[in-house]
C-alpha cells in the first residue's frame, strides 16, 4: 500500500525539527528532499537539505512536468517536490515524509492518486512565531515581516489537513505526532 506523510505549516513552526524526530522514530520513513531556488544557508548541503537549483533549471523542471507540486513561495523563490524523489524513496522500500509549504502540501494532496496523512503544525500564536523566526537569525527584518504576513494567511488553511498539532511544547508535539504516525503506518 502506498503511504505518504505530509508535515506542513508556516515558516518557523518547527516542521523540520518534528520531521527529523519522525525519521529517528520510524526507520521505514525517508525524507523527501525538496527542491528550491533560494540561496544555500550556512551548514546546509545540496541534495541533503534541499536540491538547490537555479531559477532557470527549476522552471525547466516545471515545464517538463518533473514536479509533483511547486510554489513560488516568495517572489523569485520556488520550492517544490521532485517526482524523482518519491521514486527514489519507493526504490528504498520506504515511505516518503514530505516537509513542505502549506500551499505546496495542498497541491500534493490534490495531485496524489491516494490519500496521504497530512498534518498541519501550528505555532501557539503569531507573536511566538515571530520570536522563533528572529531567534533563528537567518532572515532579514523584511523577510521576517513577509513570513509573518504569509503565516497569518496559511493558518486559515489548516482545515484542509487531517489534523493540526500546536507546537507549543516540543515533547508534547512529538508525542502526539508519534502516536498518529504510528497508527497510520500500522493500519491497512
Amino acid at each position: 500500500m502506498q503511504k505518504v506523510i505530509i508535515l506542513s505549516g508556516p515558516s518557523g513552526v518547527g516542521k523540520n525539527t518534528l520531521g527529523d524526530f519522525l525519521l529517528q522514530q520510524f526507520p521505514e520513513l525517508s525524507y523527501s528532499v525538496s527542491a528550491t531556488t533560494r540561496a544555500i544557508r550556512k551548514g546546509e548541503q545540496d541534495g541533503v537539505d534541499y536540491h538547490f537549483l537555479s531559477k532557470e533549471v527549476f522552471e525547466k523542471k516545471i515545464n517538463d512536468d518533473e514536479l509533483l507540486e511547486y510554489q513560488e513561495v516568495y517572489e523569485g523563490t520556488y520550492y517544490g517536490t521532485l517526482k524523482e524523489e518519491l521514486d527514489r524513496i519507493n526504490q528504498l522500500n520506504k515511505f516518503p515524509l514530505l516537509v513542505v509549504d502549506v500551499f505546496g502540501a495542498i497541491n500534493v494532496m490534490n495531485n496524489l492518486k491516494f490519500k496521504p496523512l497530512s498534518i498541519f503544525i501550528q505555532a501557539p500564536s503569531l507573536e511566538i512565531l515571530e520570536k522563533r523566526l528572529r531567534a533563528r537569525g537567518t532572515d532579514s527584518e523584511e523577510k521576517i515581516k513577509i513570513r509573518i504576513e504569509k503565516a497569518a494567511v496559511e493558518m486559515h488553511e489548516a482545515k484542509h489537513f487531517d489534523l493540526t498539532i500546536v507546537n507549543d511544547d516540543l515533547q508534547r508535539a512529538q508525542s502526539q505526532l508519534k502516536a498518529v504516525v504510528n497508527y497510520f503506518l500500522r493500519s491497512q
